[in-house]
């Protein structure tokens, strides 16, 4: 006998590394190509956030892949996990009101020794350069060996100064590869050497050497040529624009580092009746703690006791608290604005809202776009390729004209104008901020993948519970015959419906107690209750028989039925006599027309889709402002997905919007899934973006959003390969003096950074 089986396939694992030492992005390219060539690895690495996504196979350690980018010649560390600092456990209450901590807006507060570091050598460099330049450009100022001065403050700022690119750029040596470090380093010691040569061998040492300054390459005598204010300028304007991209880089990444500090760090638990205060990492699920005003919500729960307002603005946008009581759910991370509360914790650590958010952030930040792949292949060989085009340039200079001074100009004018690094910062930056913001208004942007679809979206799905209505039932029209009293009617309706549990019967108590005035315990108490599935109730109430529901239930009473203004009204009868009808139905939220408006805005076609029979969605369509031809009612929720295929068959790129499981399905098979948060974890988890709040004009929002970032992106890539496709022939062809060339460079990657913080004034 033979027996065959089948080798299960090895399981996927994911770990994030936090890479140290890359300076562009051609090292970000050499680090992912190098992970990539392992067996069972795909990696994606990030310039912008210093970080290596990693999916890998069981039998890779990840000893084996941070050796892999030790080999590389960077260093590579697994982040640590968040370790809240003990506590000492105590009953003594806190104190009555915890300040309230608002995101940070502008530069982080937090010190950052990297960013300090280079300031300090910034500011050294930028000191000693600057009379280097001045008495270089003005001949006025070049006093009597005034070219040994020049050497003596140029030499600190090309050794010291530029020591990070010539120490980045032997670690690449010693690998076989070459950087943007390599461009700056061999371009700033090339013409550093060359002034060396002409100070002590050749004749610029000598008394009453005068030196102009050009724009371009010109001719000149060689041995009488210096180029220290190109060597010390140059390493001034790039550490100049390292610092500023660096400081930039960090303001981009500041709405995620804001979301994640969003939340308490220790939290007040019900011990034994005592309160006992704690790291929000002990917390555990069905723990009782208790949120005083002015403090933080330690994590997600369900209100046990109390009432208050909570402040989500932090979290979700919403610009006012909301009120909540026993019963209601709240978010960890939002702000208890008046009174005490105490919450049963029902989600803690990775599963909570504000977790999940922050992951979801972070997530699309480290991701990239198919045009930013273009980008990281070019930045990989690039290069190479600018070496040997220096090397082209100063042959051909040589050949064409024997002028080795303007030969020697025009090539390091084409090392120093070279620059990956806005190649490199063009995508990631922008999703930086773009995703960052996001969060800030209730949007989660999963990746950028997501951006290409909003840019192609024609017609978005709404479905209509939850989504488009408030998805509760309430009392929304109450009809009276003649000769009947409203209030006799509403009280006994009221009361009678009080004594069931179904949706309808409490929209119907609810309404009746509101239109009255009246707390819903002083309505009367049935003395005989009947449930009649499907149909409705009957009972006793005050002395009189009292009927609600379908004209069917009446019949059975031998009462005559009156016909109804709107389908599905309930008809009130007492005493053999029908009195009056009320109308329930699923509320339009206030602000769905105005976000149905918005959506045409973005030139999207809006469809309305429900389960709903078709009288009542046309009248929900027409109220929000969506064509009647454009509603799908009465579909199973098996169908919804078929729905959205239709109308892709049609040639339509659909959006969809959803908030239940039942539209888990639609939204996965949509060209983008919208996810109302305030809906079910299937529906979140299908959808492509997540829209934290349950307000409909959200979904504009994002769209609004995802395509102002893919346009930041494309303008960034746009100038990035511009910039460079335009300085390259202009070095080449000796229209550029190295220094120029030098701040033109440093600025390109200032510019790509300076252009997606923009983003940050989206609203």
């Amino acid at each position: 006998m033979t027996s065959s089986s089948t080798a299960a396939p090895a399981p996927v694992l994911t770990t994030e590394l936090t890479i140290g030492g890359m300076t562009c992005a051609s090292c970000a390219a050499r680090v992912e190509k190098k992970l990539n060539r392992m067996d069972g690895v795909t990696a994606t690495v990030n310039y912008a956030t210093e970080k290596a996504r990693i999916e890998y196979v069981a039998e890779v350690g990840i000893d084996d892949l941070i050796a892999t980018v030790v080999k590389t010649g960077y260093t590579a560390e697994k982040p640590p996990p968040p370790e809240p600092e003990p506590l000492p456990a105590t009953s003594e209450p806190e104190p009555e009101h915890e300040p309230r901590t608002e995101p940070p807006t502008g530069e982080p507060s937090e010190r950052d020794p990297k960013l300090d570091s280079l300031r300090q050598r910034l500011t050294v460099s930028a000191v000693l350069s600057a009379p280097v330049v001045l008495l270089a450009m003005i001949p006025a100022l070049q006093f009597e060996n005034w070219q040994w001065l020049s050497l003596t403050l140029a030499a600190p700022v090309v050794i010291w100064g530029g020591l990070p690119f010539h120490r980045a750029t032997w670690a690449n040596l010693r690998h076989g590869a070459a950087t943007m470090d390599t461009l700056v380093s061999v371009g700033t010691l090339a013409a550093f050497g060359w002034s060396l040569w002409a100070l002590f061998l050749g004749s610029a040492g000598m008394p009453g050497m005068r030196h102009g300054f050009g724009l371009t390459a010109g001719r000149a005598d060689g041995a009488a040529t210096i180029y220290l204010e190109v060597a010390a300028g140059v390493v001034t304007f790039i550490l100049l624009g390292r610092y500023l991209e660096a400081r930039a880089k960090r303001k981009a990444g500041s709405a995620l580092r804001a979301l994640m500090e969003l939340g308490a760090k220790d939290v007040a638990v019900l011990r034994g009746g005592a309160e006992v205060r704690i790291p929000v990492a002990a917390l555990r699920t069905g723990d009782l703690f208790v949120v005083r005003p002015g403090e933080k919500i330690a994590t997600d729960g369900t209100v046990t006791e109390g009432a208050s307002a909570v402040d989500a603005a932090l979290l979700t946008g919403e610009s006012l608290p909301v009120d909540v009581a026993a019963g209601d759910a709240v978010t960890g991370g939002c702000v208890n604005t008046s009174g005490r509360l105490v919450v049963e914790a029902t989600r803690v650590g990775a599963d909570t809202q504000l977790a999940r958010m922050a992951k979801l952030v972070e997530d699309a930040q480290n991701g990239k776009a198919r045009v930013q792949r273009l980008a990281d292949r070019i930045s990989a060989v690039f290069v190479p390729v600018v070496l040997l085009i220096a090397l082209g340039t100063l042959v051909t200079w040589l050949l064409a004209t024997d002028d080795t001074t303007a030969a020697f100009t025009a090539a390091v004018a084409v090392l120093i104008i070279a620059c990956p690094c806005a190649l490199g910062l063009a995508t990631p930056t922008a999703l930086l901020v773009g995703t960052g913001r996001g969060a800030q208004l209730g949007i989660l942007i999963k990746g950028p993948e997501v951006l290409e679809s909003t840019r192609r979206v024609d017609t978005v799905v709404l479905d209509k519970t939850g989504t488009v209505t408030t998805g509760r039932m309430t009392l929304s029209k109450v009809y009276v015959y003649e000769g009947e009293d409203e209030a006799e009617l509403l009280r006994l309706a009221g009361a009678l419906e009080h004594a069931s549990e179904h949706p309808v019967a409490r929209a119907v108590t609810t309404g009746a107690a509101e239109r009255l005035g009246l707390p819903v315990a002083e309505l009367p108490v049935p003395t005989s209750f009947e449930n009649v599935p499907g149909l409705g109730v009957r009972g006793s109430v005050d002395g009189h028989r009292v009927l609600v529901g379908r004209p069917a239930l009446l019949k059975a009473e031998g009462i005559e039925t009156a016909s109804a203004p709107e389908p599905g009204a309930v008809q009130v009868a007492w005493d053999g006599r029908v009195r009056g009808l009320l109308t329930v139905a699923d509320a339009v939220k206030e602000t769905s027309a105005e976000a149905v408006a918005r959506l045409r805005a973005l030139g999207l076609t809006p469809v309305l889709l429900t389960g709903d029979g078709r009288a009542v969605a046309e009248t929900v369509a027409a109220e929000v402002g969506i064509d009647a031809d454009r509603v799908f009612a009465e579909v199973l929720p098996r169908e919804k997905a078929a729905v959205v295929r239709r109308l892709q068959a049609e040639g339509r790129t659909v959006a969809m919007v959803g908030d239940g499981v039942n539209d888990a399905a639609a939204l996965a098979t949509a060209d983008l899934g919208l996810a109302m948060g305030t809906g079910t974890d299937a529906a979140i988890e299908a959808g492509d973006l997540t829209l934290v709040r349950g307000d409909l004009r959200v979904a504009a929002d994002a769209i609004r959003l995802s395509r102002r970032t893919l346009a930041t992106i494309k303008g960034n890539l746009g100038w990035a390969f511009g910039y460079n496709l335009a300085a390259l022939p202009l070095a080449a062809a000796g229209l550029l003096n190295p220094m120029i060339a030098g701040l033109a460079m440093a600025f390109s990657s200032v510019f790509v950074v300076s252009n997606s913080l923009r983003l940050r004034r989206f609203t």
